[in-house]
């Protein structure tokens, strides 16, 4: 059995040829695709966050309406880039989302990507010392951790204008067990090993951040075992969680062969990024019969515990859920995913 998501950018553009042409489209149709899904039998929806872009940009407010219209899936982002964030105010309303969604609430975190500007976090308040924005990411994210904790640190006003527990304060609200539900978005495998040093589980892309000239699903499938027996010798007492994406697209219909015949040429890709070597992962689009034997080769997809469907989300809610059903339907139980 595999956990089964959608990961969607939620890209918007006024072009005729978008399904989503504006951000409100994006947002409204995110929160019903996430309804779809669940309703298809999907485990998760997860949005990616990507700031000065036509696409999703501020993940909480989303995450409640998501949680509030669901009941059962989990609800995540893959991932939110901790340059931008204030952690006691992220702690805030990561709470107040996961406790609005009954504790589904499965956050990816990571110091980010690429940006559409220069030194975007700059733009919100957030100056790195030495220039190591790396480093700051990380600061942020050891805050973040900490305060969901609950444990107090706050001195309290003597005279309050309500009545205080006794002791320091935490913020509020507390979402108890949200710690264990923390995701690293993590590009190579050091940084993995790091994510399992610090308690998180581990999400990979379709983008690692190194190569060294094995298919990059072998390059994964080594992460995901380096973050497994990092976490082991760190000695955390619970399991950790894995998950991968992946764009998987079934040809079950001629639009489906109109749309994404030509990704059936998909390859491994081997680029630059940030200064560095990078290799990127194929897609997956064919017959039925052809993707499961695709993917029963697909060392780092048997190795998650969690499978990430990136989806087209410009094509509409419609497509996209016929997407997900497409996958859930004729290729997941050949694989032993249901």
């Amino acid at each position: 059995m595999k956990n089964i998501g959608f990961l969607s950018f939620g890209h918007w553009t006024p072009s005729p040829h978008s399904q989503t042409r504006s951000a409100g489209d994006a947002l409204l149709q995110s929160i019903d695709l996430a309804v779809a899904a669940e309703e298809l039998g999907a485990d998760g929806a997860y949005f990616r966050v990507h700031h000065f872009a036509r696409q999703l940009a501020a993940p909480f407010p989303l995450l409640a309406a998501v949680g509030a219209r669901t009941s059962r899936i989990e609800i995540g982002t893959g991932v939110i880039d901790m340059r931008y964030e204030n952690p006691l105010y992220m702690a805030e309303d990561a709470g107040a989302a996961d406790l609005i969604s009954g504790r589904r609430l499965q956050l990816g975190i990571s110091r980010g990507s690429p940006e559409q500007v220069i030194d975007g976090f700059r733009y919100f308040g957030h100056e790195p010392v030495d220039g190591d924005h790396a480093a700051m990411a990380r600061e942020h994210t050891a805050r973040f951790l900490e305060v969901i904790e609950g444990e107090g640190f706050a001195e309290p006003n003597p005279r309050p204008m309500f009545p205080n527990p006794p002791g320091l304060l935490p913020v509020e609200p507390q979402s108890p067990g949200l710690r264990d539900r923390i995701w690293w978005g993590a590009g190579s495998r050091a940084t993995a090993e790091w994510t399992a040093q610090q308690g998180m589980n581990l999400m990979s892309s379709t983008l690692l951040t190194e190569d060294t000239g094995v298919p990059f699903h072998e390059l994964q499938a080594e992460q995901i075992q380096m973050f497994r027996d990092a976490w082991v010798a760190a000695g955390h007492e619970r399991e950790p969680r894995v998950s991968v994406s992946r764009s998987i697209f079934p040809l079950v219909s001629d639009l489906d062969r109109q749309l994404f015949l030509r990704e059936t040429a998909s390859r491994d890709q081997v680029g630059h990024i940030d200064g560095g070597l990078a290799r990127f992962g194929r897609s997956y689009a064919g017959e039925p019969d052809e993707l499961v034997r695709a993917l029963a080769e697909d060392s780092a997809v048997a190795a998650a515990d969690t499978l990430l469907l990136t989806v087209p989300n410009q094509l509409g809610v419609d497509y996209n859920a016929h997407v997900i059903e497409s996958v859930l339907t004729h290729v997941a139980p050949a694989l032993g995913w249901r």
